[in-house]
């Protein structure tokens, strides 16, 4: 199968900086906001994010990895930091791709546990493919594809990429 490149290092950069700026409008009367990567690329993405914000806002900006099995989402899921230092906060929660929503809105349920100030879902590719009602509030972009092609996010040093196969 070939590789189809849909977002290069550059672009990919560009979109965490139009994503960090929204989170930035958005949390603007907050001191201080948590983002949360899902284990994997979703936790690459939301350090790439938290990079920029911190650079763009004066928001204090806490970093949590989520830990989920994908393959068993209904199973138990953790957190990096304690639910006591996120709770009362502005929460993100972050991923790389948002297929069929199953990982997204279970990593939602866990933190609808505790009492969240703001409430938002990131993913860098949107893939209009879902199975449960949940949305991106930030995303880098949509994709229309078909069911039996894959997208996969690259996370390399300096060659970050985007590619359909």
């Amino acid at each position: 199968m070939s590789q189809n490149i849909i977002l290069n290092n550059q672009e990919i950069a560009f979109k965490i900086k139009r994503i960090a700026f929204q989170i930035y409008e958005t949390f603007i009367n907050e001191e201080e906001i948590v983002i949360a990567g899902i284990q994997g690329n979703g936790n690459i993405f939301a350090n790439k994010i938290a990079n920029v914000l911190k650079t763009i806002s004066p928001i204090k900006v806490i970093l949590c990895n989520v830990i989920i099995d994908k393959k068993n989402p209904s199973a138990t899921i953790t957190t990096s930091i304690p639910k006591n230092e996120y709770q009362n906060k502005g929460l993100i929660l972050v991923d790389d791709v948002l297929n069929s929503g199953t990982t997204l809105i279970y990593g939602v349920r866990h933190f609808l546990d505790v009492p969240l100030k703001k409430f938002k879902t990131a993913v860098l590719v949107d893939r209009n493919h879902k199975k449960y009602p949940i949305k991106a509030d930030f995303k880098g972009i949509s994709l229309s594809t078909s069911l039996l092609e894959h997208v996969q996010v690259v996370f390399k040093e300096e060659e970050d990429y985007v590619y359909l196969k």
